[in-house]
């Protein structure tokens, strides 16, 4: 065997030290971006569902309190169904408003209820009791308190109508009486630093 064949056989051998060194750190490298990669995509995913379920909480919320504020019955409406016309009314102020209206059940249906809406201890909350003609031999049902939004730094209520027949109509900070106003409107400020946003919600009672 001639000694030209040595070179070739030790190359044949396999890999240098130094050539696993860097196939090494290659791989490394390479582990590090998968890594930093997968780390990126869930911390996106994250932000991205926690997006969409501060949306839908809002839009949820939104669509009750249009469903709710629409349902209120005029005081016409109350005596051609043999309610009591009083009982119909809306009484509100600036951060807290109590009426009748229907609630939905989550069946597809509905069913009449007395309601206040208000912000309590930085929450959104509905307390409301079922609205019932026949008169209870025994104690009045306890109220559901049902919390809508949190982190609710404050709840401005306004109503728009004329305070007195004579008077144009205006934004009101307070409103009594068994007429409705034409307009309610809810405005809601979110704690320092909360990103959530409420555009003003504006709904027209029936009449």
């Amino acid at each position: 065997m001639s000694a030209s064949a040595g070179p070739c056989r030790r190359r044949e051998r396999g890999f240098t030290l130094l050539e696993i060194l860097v196939a090494l750190v290659v791989f490394g490298l390479l582990m590090v971006g998968l890594a930093q990669g997968v780390r990126g995509g869930l911390a996106l995913w994250h932000a991205e569902t926690r997006r969409l379920d501060r949306i839908a909480e809002l839009d949820a919320t939104e669509r009750l309190l249009r469903t709710l504020f629409s349902s209120i019955p005029s005081p016409l409406a109350a005596r051609f169904a043999g309610g009591n016309a009083a009982a119909s009314g809306l009484e509100g102020g600036a951060a807290r408003v109590a009426f009748v209206g229907m609630m939905p059940t989550g069946l597809g249906t509905s069913r009449r209820a007395h309601m206040i809406l208000e912000r309590q201890g930085g929450r959104l909350v509905l307390v409301w009791t079922p609205a019932r003609h026949e008169v209870l031999a025994g104690p009045p049902p306890q109220p559901t308190e049902t919390v809508l939004l949190r982190g609710v730094r404050r709840l401005d209520l306004a109503y728009w109508g004329a305070p007195l027949p004579n008077r144009p109509p205006a934004w009101q900070r307070q409103w009594k009486g068994p007429l409705l106003p034409q307009l309610i409107r809810v405005r809601l400020a979110f704690a320092k630093g909360d990103p959530r946003r409420w555009p003003d919600l504006i709904v027209a009672p029936q009449f």
